[in-house]
């Protein structure tokens, strides 16, 4: 098979690039390093001239940006929705043309698309903005047998969290919440799932005959479960109990 993978350089991309390239697929690998940037049109060009075929697209490209919304520069924020958002539709538009029949679309979202935080909320309506894509591009593609799927890891064990933009301007209104939020994330950094163990986990269920439309990946499941069954106030007031100090 060949497999497309955007962001291979590092954390969960690379991760399946290794898992695919033992199975023996063909990976072929599109991130900065190796010359090719999700964001700029004409290096995605280049890019897809050289492929004939695509069986697996997996839209694993992005970053992180935390800061509060009113303080956070648009400069940054419109930086974020080209890599996360816009990236993986320019992408995605130009793979769809070469999908095999039985293609398979995978695009790499995060919890933070199901569960909204204080000072992430970029990070987490770009990540929303891929559930949506993904859902709607799936429903289009109803009379194909191209599947489309999202998979919404929590927290892994990579760079993302060394490599986020983290943006700590504040004022009266913030205080010391936007940093101590920021510290608060980061010191749970040696508990996080390792990015190897969340690849397999993708990886077996990109196997899958059949695909559901989203899939979550680690303890934030028990969180999604709550929060379909409990007010939104009652998990608004939780989660800014946790990350507003």
């Amino acid at each position: 098979m060949k497999v497309l993978i955007t962001g291979d350089s590092s954390g969960i991309g690379r991760e399946l690039k290794k898992i695919f390239l033992q199975k023996g697929d063909e990976v072929i690998g599109l991130s900065r390093t190796s010359g090719c940037d999700v964001t700029d049109e004409k290096s995605l060009d280049a890019a897809f001239e050289k492929i004939d075929k695509i069986d697996i697209l997996i839209n694993c490209a992005g970053f992180g940006l935390s800061g509060a919304v009113e303080l956070t520069q648009e400069e940054q924020v419109r930086k974020l929705f080209d890599v996360n958002f816009f990236g993986l539709v320019s992408v995605t538009k130009r793979a769809l043309p070469l999908m095999s029949e039985n293609g398979k679309i995978i695009n790499i979202s995060s919890t933070c698309a199901l569960f909204p935080l204080p000072f992430r909320a970029y990070y987490c309506a770009s990540k929303a903005a891929v559930n949506m894509i993904t859902d709607g591009l799936r429903m289009e593609l109803k009379n194909t047998k191209i599947q489309v799927s999202s998979v919404c890891p929590g927290e892994i064990k990579t760079n993302f969290t060394k490599n986020r933009v983290k943006n700590f301007a504040t004022n009266d209104r913030y205080g010391s919440s936007v940093e101590n939020s920021a510290k608060f994330i980061d010191k749970h950094e040696n508990r996080r799932m390792p990015a190897e163990k969340a690849a397999k986990k993708i990886a077996k269920f990109i196997e899958k005959r059949r695909l559901k439309p989203q899939i979550i990946i680690g303890k934030q499941k028990i969180l999604f479960f709550f929060q379909k069954i409990l007010p939104k106030s009652w998990m608004i007031k939780l989660t800014q109990k946790l990350f507003v100090k």
